[in-house]
């Protein structure tokens, strides 16, 4: 079949294309680049020709088989695509927990560590505090006596 040849495109088709042709050059485009948008239009949206083309039995036996197998294939290459994903979903999602609990657990430490600073500080405090008001009362007792 030459380049161009709009045999094996359905009345409908070519129906459609003249009509898109027309549109495009109300809408001032040349007659080629109508006609290129057109039939690129009606590819577009059918996917080429549909016209049903007269084929001999033994290559439409042999056409079965190789579709067969090759449905077959992709079928195993589904499969194997789907389990591949499954996979890294679920290793995604443990390594997403373990670093949750990770983070939580350096979280909690660091927590801890801050609140036993904060106890051990006011301790100090406290302490100091009571020295203080020691010296300050044995002061006191001296100067009465």
């Amino acid at each position: 079949m030459p380049r161009g040849d709009k045999s094996s495109y359905t009345d409908k088709q070519k129906r459609q294309a003249e009509k898109i042709e027309e549109s495009e050059k109300e809408q001032g485009r040349s007659d080629e680049a109508a006609e290129r948008i057109a039939w690129a239009t009606v590819n577009k949206q059918d996917g080429g020709g549909k016209k049903k083309r007269a084929t001999r039995k033994a290559t439409k036996k042999s056409g079965r088989k190789s579709t067969s197998k090759t449905t077959k294939k992709a079928a195993k290459k589904a499969t194997k695509k789907t389990a591949k994903k499954a996979t890294k979903k679920a290793a995604k999602k443990t390594t997403r927990k373990t670093a949750k609990k990770s983070t939580k657990k350096a979280a909690r430490k660091t927590a801890k560590k801050a609140t036993k600073k904060t106890a051990r500080k006011a301790a100090k405090k406290a302490g100091k505090k009571a020295a203080k008001r020691k010296t300050a009362a044995r002061k006191t007792a001296r100067e009465r006596s």
